[in-house]
């Protein structure tokens, strides 16, 4: 016993001394190595006499535990310092940069089309909407439109089938016929919506919108439309006044059927809604022809009503400066950037805008 503890006392005097773990490791060879200490006190055990042999044994054990221990322990500290050292000096900066933030803007379009519902929800208009696949009857014989009528022809509806029953609406007009087929009168809605037709050049776009107007109720005269787009073009172009004109023109759903045009000027480069002796066609517009009313089951003679139509692109460049209606479709940020409106900037009742 007296050679086991003077093992364990050389052990303990070394590891008073600063050790690295190469050294540790030859301790633990020096120790438990093949020509080892403890594994030679292990070999001497067969020589032992029975009597101090199980004492001698047990004795070995518990020394050798409590050195496996100490050497263990040693190395476990040892490693977690070196592990804390190479820590601080080759820290990695695991954080990513922060992405890039960019806020998008509404398009003029869909800007234009929230101004549009608001200005005509508050004279007691409400929203309806159809798809932008339409049938015949709806798109155009429900609206008296005649077989030989010119936009019937290939060059200006894209049809979706042979026998020409399914198209691609060329106007927002089917949503009135929807709504009266649907309902009873009185009607009193507008029809905001994407409309098709085979076209495209400054002006022009072969995908543009619309915004189609309907009130039929008793008694309503082109006095009431009068008073309607007055009231409208007033409160789109933020004027107190404006000069309108209506020009007799023809549309087979109207009759009579009116071209509106609004009176402007140039200062600046810019156009002047409201001011000036210049006119600028914008909308057409007419009193519902009486052969609408009995195609969607109205009796003409007892309700009349006005429908006018406008395009909202061509709203939206008079209104914000923009020249070229083909810049609304290209997808180009740097545009919609310019001209889009920041959406926490939008009040909610679209008066007095800025970009």
């Amino acid at each position: 016993m007296s050679e086991l503890k003077k093992i364990k006392d050389e052990l303990l005097s070394k590891f008073k001394e600063k050790l690295d773990l190469s050294e540790i490791n030859q301790i633990k060879t020096d120790l438990f190595g093949k020509s080892g200490k403890i594994t030679l006190q292990f070999k001497k055990i067969g020589t032992i006499d029975e009597s101090e042999r199980k004492k001698f044994a047990s004795d070995l054990n518990t020394i050798k535990d409590q050195l496996q221990k100490i050497i263990n322990s040693k190395i476990n500290e040892i490693e977690n310092a070196e592990i804390e050292e190479r820590l601080k000096k080759e820290k990695i900066d695991i954080t990513l940069p922060e992405r890039p933030f960019v806020r998008g803007k509404i398009h003029p379009v869909s800007q234009t089309i929230d101004e549009i519902s608001s200005i005509f929800s508050e004279i007691g208009f409400s929203v309806e909407e159809g798809p932008d696949v339409e049938n015949e009857f709806n798109n155009f014989t429900a609206l008296n439109t005649p077989d030989n009528h010119p936009a019937r022809d290939m060059h200006d509806t894209f049809y979706l089938d042979e026998k020409k029953e399914k198209l691609l609406r060329t106007h927002t007009s089917p949503v009135q016929i929807r709504t009266m087929l649907k309902d009873k009168p009185p009607f009193k809605i507008i029809a905001p919506g994407r409309t098709y037709r085979s076209d495209s050049d400054q002006t022009h776009s072969p995908m543009f919108h619309q915004v189609e107007g309907l009130h039929i109720d008793k008694d309503i005269n082109m006095g009431h439309l009068k008073g309607c787009l007055n009231y409208f073009i007033k409160e789109f172009f933020e004027v107190k006044k404006i000069k309108m004109r209506f020009r007799p023109s023809h549309f087979p759903f109207t009759e009579p059927s009116a071209e509106v045009d609004i009176g402007y000027e140039i200062k600046d480069g810019k156009i002047i809604i409201g001011e000036g002796d210049q006119w600028l066609e914008i909308l057409g517009c007419g009193m519902v022809h009486p052969n609408v009313l009995k195609n969607v089951n109205v009796n003409p003679s007892k309700f009349q009503g006005y429908a006018f139509g406008i395009g909202i692109d061509r709203l939206a460049m008079l209104k914000y400066g923009i020249n070229d209606l083909r810049a609304f479709f290209d997808c180009d940020y740097r545009w919609l950037n310019h001209f889009g409106f920041d959406p926490l900037d939008v009040p909610t009742n679209y008066r007095g805008l800025s970009r």
